[in-house]
């Protein structure tokens, strides 16, 4: 349908930027539309996609379509790939409108946009997953998988695993969705921090540390690799951080594998910058950095046929990965879903960020959903497994345990 849009309304003088990406948020909500609010880790801007509907396949991380993807850990009949074409699209820049695609958005959009003010309620406007709420998962049935995982390595069937795992809590009266997304951005200033409502498919909300793939407007590519963790303590800095040989080896293997894409793709000219301790939140990892310049080493889909051969990576699934993902089948209790999926701006102000969805809840009507995953190895201790998911999905429950009293 080609683009007779009415002129977008006229932005007030007095509002601010993020006060109109709230508005385009809510107006979506109340439309029944889907939508992404996203704030970019090291940056002010809160950016919003709003889409007239939703496409069950990606498009090149390169362009030339523009918009939003939400992808799973594994696809499924009720957790599809899903793509959010920018229909409209507002950059979060002072100055600034949003800027409109090829498919009109419906007048009911329009209308409750061009409405004064925020409106705070926005209970039981998210849409929420069509398979209902997944419960949590208990500690000793937990440490009880990661018990049969830590046997199956010791007996060489495989290097890492990752088990995840769930915690499910009443929502408080007076829970504000916008609120808690703005906490977050207050909260995690080097953090992807995401909002994203689909109807039929659900709501999440999240804070994620972990680069999956980028192409920026140079067309450098870049991805990372994220591993290990420990609690950020009282007086200890990354610099000062003392790494077990645990997480060290559970951090090689993933730079090992990202070093195999390279390798399948036959690409020898790269950067590798690292390992180096990081803060994520209340958390420190090991990190290694890795870039390409796409043009001069003559790879230029890099962006999409990385994201092939990366997801889901090793920090999420395992390695060997056939049989680190046959494992998790076996022993995990529940679907990830959209957890440790990736999610992200497609070619969106010339660039493209996606992130692996970690440190994230979904939201149900009444119910609030964290997950969070821990990587095994034969050296694992199933309770310091648990108190490490515990660790990990405090980034954003902190927000909710209000709902625990």
């Amino acid at each position: 349908m080609s683009q007779e849009n009415p002129s977008i309304p006229p932005l007030s003088a007095d509002t601010s930027p993020g006060e109109t990406a709230h508005r385009l948020f809510q107006a979506a909500l109340r439309a029944q539309l889907p939508v992404a609010l996203w704030r970019l880790p090291n940056t002010q801007e809160v950016q919003v996609v709003v889409a007239s509907g939703v496409q069950h396949a990606l498009p090149p991380m390169e362009g030339p379509q523009k918009g939003f993807a939400f992808c799973p850990f594994q696809v499924s009949a009720s957790a599809p790939v899903t793509f959010l074409p920018a229909d409209l699209y507002f950059s979060g820049k002072a100055g600034t409108a949003p800027e409109l695609g090829d498919t009109v958005l419906p007048t009911a959009f329009w209308a409750d946009f061009q409405k004064s003010g925020l409106k705070t309620d926005l209970a039981g406007k998210w849409p929420s997953h069509p398979a209902g709420t997944v419960p949590s998962i208990a500690r000793d049935a937990f440490e009880k998988t990661v018990s049969t995982s830590i046997k199956s390595m010791q007996a060489g069937c495989l290097e890492k695993v990752v088990l995840s795992r769930t915690k499910t809590l009443p929502l408080f009266e007076g829970f504000d969705l916008l609120h808690a997304f703005t906490q977050l951005t207050q909260l995690y200033a080097t953090a992807f921090v995401s909002l994203v409502a689909i109807p039929g498919i659900g709501t999440w909300l999240g804070a994620t540390p972990e680069l999956l793939v980028q192409v920026d407007r140079h067309r450098v590519f870049r991805t990372v690799a994220l591993a290990g963790t420990q609690p950020l303590t009282d007086g200890l800095t990354p610099a000062d951080a003392i790494w077990r040989q645990k997480e060290i080896e559970e951090q090689a293997l993933v730079q090992r594998y990202i070093v195999s894409c390279f390798r399948h793709l036959r690409l020898r000219e790269y950067v590798e910058m690292g390992p180096r301790t990081v803060r994520a939140g209340n958390l420190l990892h090991l990190r290694t950095d890795f870039s390409a310049a796409m043009d001069e080493v003559g790879f230029l889909k890099l962006g999409t046929q990385m994201l092939e051969l990366l997801h889901p990576t090793s920090a999420v699934g395992g390695m060997p990965k056939a049989a680190a993902l046959q494992m998790i089948g076996q022993l995990e209790l529940h679907e990830r879903r959209y957890y440790s999926g990736y999610l992200g701006p497609v070619q969106l102000g010339q660039e493209t960020h996606l992130f692996v969805n970690l440190r994230c809840v979904e939201l149900g009507q009444d119910t609030v959903t964290a997950y969070a995953g821990a990587g095994m190895t034969a050296d694992s201790v199933p309770a310091k497994e648990w108190v490490e998911t515990e660790l990990k999905m405090q980034t954003v429950l902190r927000l909710f345990q209000a709902s625990e009293s």
